[in-house]
């Protein structure tokens, strides 16, 4: 059964300090029927889910978690959290996100809702772009 430790733990496992994610250990955590949705993407399964983090290790070079603050109500586990990534050619890039964990009968997750703003945390690491898009966002949606 998971809990709010739990998560914690193994979330601090799933991205090192060195090197490439891994998830393997956190898996076994989560439904076969798992729904996963975040900005980019909408997965059910846990085979869609597995590629999915397969791919994000193929292309970072590297990935830092660090949880920020984190919440358990009933069958529900809200975390809030900062992702630094590198790709392959780019320097770092630092994501500031929550996620929202759905936990059924037996504990494990059967759905995982990730909000953030890819493209405004991206475009903040690029000198002037940064800027300009932010202004821009203000001027239309603010």
């Amino acid at each position: 059964m998971l809990t709010k430790e739990l998560v914690l733990d193994l979330w601090s496992k799933t991205y090192n300090t060195e090197g490439k994610p891994d998830w393997s250990h956190i898996i076994p955590y989560y439904d076969t029927n798992i729904y996963f949705r975040d900005s980019i993407q909408e997965i059910r399964g846990i085979e869609e889910f597995t590629a999915m983090t397969e791919r994000l290790t193929k292309r970072s070079k590297d990935l830092k978690m660090n949880i920020v603050n984190s919440v358990m109500e009933g069958n529900i586990i809200f975390l809030e959290w900062e992702m630094t990534i590198k790709f392959k050619k780019n320097p770092s890039s630092v994501m500031y996100g929550s996620s929202r964990l759905t936990l059924n009968e037996e504990g494990k997750i059967i759905e995982q809702r990730d909000y953030y703003d890819l493209w405004g945390d991206i475009f903040d690491n690029i000198p002037r772009f940064g800027k300009a898009y932010r202004r821009f966002m203000i001027k239309k949606f603010g």
